[in-house]
């Protein structure tokens, strides 16, 4: 096999950094060009045809959730951004050029509602992540201030057992503190689930942080 010279890696990695140039501008479009909200599904008959590459948002309550998407696509009240955590009682779909659709999802972990509106928000939750095929991922939010909750873990383990490829993103690392230890605590953790990426995305909606990077990220997953 013959040896590559200095100048044949050089020429190769300079190739290389602008196809990723390249591809994270494609994605940083892609977000900031159209996203229509297209319904929201409070029964899994509403679903919307299964024609388009999905990813899931889901975390606690007052995670940021609504917020971080927002981020993602530059416009306010994207996903009903609201001061009163719970305010996403449906599995909310956006639909980002024709080219995959964003999920919003119930918040879990909110102690101030009725046990069988949180029961029937969690059936919501499980059903669709266990039974939807174009599903490529689903992204967990955890809060930088408090890091992981034993709610967060729950979904964890049911992503584990129903095979559901998952990334783990700390939001409001802006207020956070000793980000770096709660990272190496949860990666630690991670190692034992199965369907989890061994990865943490660290954010934050308020600075911009973090956001380019889940822009493509979420752009290398559904165009797989």
């Amino acid at each position: 096999m013959p040896e590559i010279s200095q100048d044949q890696l050089d020429a190769k990695l300079n190739k290389d950094e602008a196809i990723e140039k390249e591809l994270n501008e494609i994605s940083r479009k892609l977000f900031l060009g159209d996203c229509e909200f297209v319904l929201g599904v409070a029964d899994l008959k509403q679903l919307p045809m299964a024609d388009l590459p999905e990813v899931a948002f889901v975390g606690r309550s007052n995670v940021g959730k609504s917020s971080l998407i927002n981020a993602l696509v530059q416009r306010k009240l994207m996903a009903r951004v609201s001061n009163t955590p719970g305010r996403t009682q449906q599995l909310n779909f956006f639909n980002l050029g024709g080219h995959f659709h964003m999920v919003d999802m119930p918040g879990y972990g909110y102690a101030k509602v009725s046990k069988e509106d949180r029961k029937s928000w969690d059936s919501l939750i499980k059903d669709y992540l266990r039974g939807r095929e174009t599903l490529r991922s689903v992204f967990i939010l955890i809060d930088g201030r408090h890091g992981l909750k034993d709610s967060d873990r729950e979904m964890m383990k049911m992503l584990d057992e129903s095979a559901v490829s998952y990334r783990l993103v700390l939001t409001k690392c802006d207020k956070g503190k000793g980000l770096n230890d709660m990272c190496e605590s949860i990666l630690k953790e991670l190692e034992s689930h199965a369907a989890g990426f061994n990865e943490i995305y660290r954010t934050s909606s308020l600075k911009n942080t973090g956001i380019d990077e889940m822009r493509r990220m979420i752009y290398d997953v559904t165009h797989v």
